[in-house]
């Protein structure tokens, strides 16, 4: 059984006005538990109306959505309980940090799930330690934090939560290289240690292609494609005529195939690429 599956989705703002919008039209997808999914789209193609629905933070016009094969709307007045098992990371986190330490930060949502103190420390202090948080920063405020720091901090408190899927909306806007390679890095042992579903959020081409096990692609509110990762990328035309960049080496590799080259054009990686054409050069060599 899937653990997330979108039927039918359709979301209209303003419907019946003047200013009515559609913002998702006729979604339908499934989510695995234990994949690492990435969503991708231009600007506008509705990847955040998306998630935010997903864990309830948006009521569908048209649709369902079921977790663990239940309507998540079933009983709206339970509705909350599904945002403790649909963890959502928004783009730029660190400004809901309020707390007077990052302990109570980190806290606040095992807090609100009932937990027990010592649960509530133990789960601070694991998701700390994945988010790359050292102790003494615990019981420092936040706002005397780094960027980064204040970043891994908010993402900590989704994490404490233990959800079953943990979204994450744009989770690396915003930080130069090494931060950003840093925190995908923790996001990835989160997701190979913990096992839970996760699903990424990115304009980064590059970073997609090296985590994530399949692709979602939007385009002005609909579902492209949901395939694995490598056959995402293997439609590199198609991606770039709805505004979307694949990965540089995907590109050089997809001029190499359209020059006469028989090359992979699904290749994802620099250190594959170069392989590639190296294996092409030393036959060419031979021959």
């Amino acid at each position: 059984m899937s653990v997330l599956k979108a039927e039918n989705i359709k979301l209209v703002y303003g419907a019946g006005t003047s200013f009515e919008k559609t913002a998702l039209d006729d979604v339908s997808f499934e989510i695995e538990k234990g994949e690492f999914v990435g969503i991708i789209g231009h600007t506008g193609s509705g990847k955040s109306t998306l998630v935010q629905l997903l864990n309830g933070l948006l009521k569908p016009t048209e649709g369902r959505i079921y977790l663990n094969g239940k309507d998540i709307w079933e009983k709206p007045k339970k509705i909350r309980n599904v945002r403790f098992k649909v963890g959502m990371v928004f783009q730029y986190p660190e400004y809901q940090l309020f707390e007077e330490t990052v302990y109570k930060d980190i806290a606040f949502g095992p807090k609100n799930m009932g937990l027990e103190e010592e649960e509530i420390d133990k789960r601070v202090r694991e998701a700390a330690v994945f988010t790359g948080l050292r102790e003494d920063q615990l019981e420092a405020s936040p706002f005397e934090l780094s960027g980064g720091e204040k970043r891994r901090a908010a993402i900590a408190g989704v994490i404490a939560m233990d959800p079953e899927v943990l979204i994450l909306d744009e989770p690396t806007a915003g930080l130069d290289p090494l931060g950003r390679e840093a925190l995908l890095s923790q996001i990835a042992d989160f997701h190979r240690v913990r096992k839970n579903t996760v699903l990424l959020v990115s304009h980064s081409m590059e970073d997609i292609a090296r985590i994530s096990d399949r692709i979602l692609v939007m385009s002005k509110g609909r579902k492209v494609m949901l395939d694995s990762t490598k056959n995402v990328f293997s439609h590199g035309r198609e991606l770039e005529s709805i505004g979307l960049k694949v990965p540089q080496i995907t590109k050089i590799m997809m001029m190499l195939k359209e020059k006469g080259v028989n090359v992979d054009t699904s290749v994802l990686t620099v250190e594959k690429g170069f392989n590639e054409i190296l294996n092409i050069l030393s036959q060419k060599t031979k021959e």
